[in-house]
């Protein structure tokens, strides 16, 4: 089921065995686990897969092991906050800083094209593979093993990295405009640039006639968050009218 691919020699494993607190036996479950889809093309090793279907059980056990942990040590949230809190611990980017507190990009194999992406800040690689090391830990170690990691190892990088607190911008700039009995901000294009595969936006946020701020991204959602995250951090002060 896990193929030899041999890119975890003796030497790496026991430092990958260091970063991660666990104690590997199977290295091949591992192997799978860092074969991103793009290193496929690279070699040619019958059976090997990438890491997609370990990166479907390492989410699941992630959620359970989160949604068990804000159960417990926050017994005074209702079903509403701990979703919240549970959708940032495991959102793209709370895994994609715990991969790189880890170090797993150093384990990653991928493709020449994907390994310029991962340089650049590429995080869902990196997401991917850390679920994908999460149900490694499970399938070579057991649950408690799994459970042990995400408590003891990755949850301390997320508290300390500070991803519990609430970064959906547009959500926030809705809810206090509409408690100052206001309408709801409007966002509007102003420009975008470049070849299809790499867009740069650019969105202004409105109230009314008045204009907030702007923000810019590689998709049209990225960009609408910047630019609430601008407006709330000016103080939603009116700078201009809409002509």
């Amino acid at each position: 089921m896990f193929p030899k691919v041999g890119f975890l020699d003796d030497k790496r494993k026991q430092t990958l065995e260091k970063t991660l607190g666990v104690k590997i036996s199977n290295v091949h479950i591992y192997e799978q686990a860092f074969t991103h889809r793009s290193y496929l093309q690279v070699v040619n090793i019958p059976r090997l897969i990438s890491n997609e279907r370990l990166e479907f059980l390492g989410d699941s056990i992630l959620g359970a092991v989160i949604a068990e942990y804000l159960f417990y040590n926050y017994t005074q949230d209702q079903e509403g906050e701990l979703t919240k809190m549970r959708s940032w611990l495991v959102n793209r980017k709370s895994l994609g800083v715990c991969a790189r507190y880890l170090h797993l990009e150093e384990y990653l194999m991928v493709s020449f094209s994907a390994s310029q992406s991962l340089q650049k800040g590429n995080e869902t690689m990196l997401s991917d593979a850390m679920e994908a090391v999460i149900a490694a830990i499970y399938l070579d170690s057991g649950m408690e093993s799994a459970e042990k990691f995400i408590v003891q190892s990755m949850l301390p990088i997320m508290m300390n990295e500070q991803v519990m607190k609430d970064t959906n911008f547009k959500s926030i700039l809705l809810e206090l405009v509409q408690s100052e009995g206001k309408e709801p901000p409007r966002y509007i294009v102003m420009s975008e640039a470049g070849p299809d595969h790499e867009k740069e936006f650019v969105i202004g946020v409105y109230v009314g006639g008045d204009f907030l701020g702007t923000g810019s991204g590689k998709n049209k959602k990225q960009a609408e968050q910047f630019a609430a995250k601008q407006a709330l951090d000016r103080g939603i002060i009116a700078e201009t009218k809409i002509e």
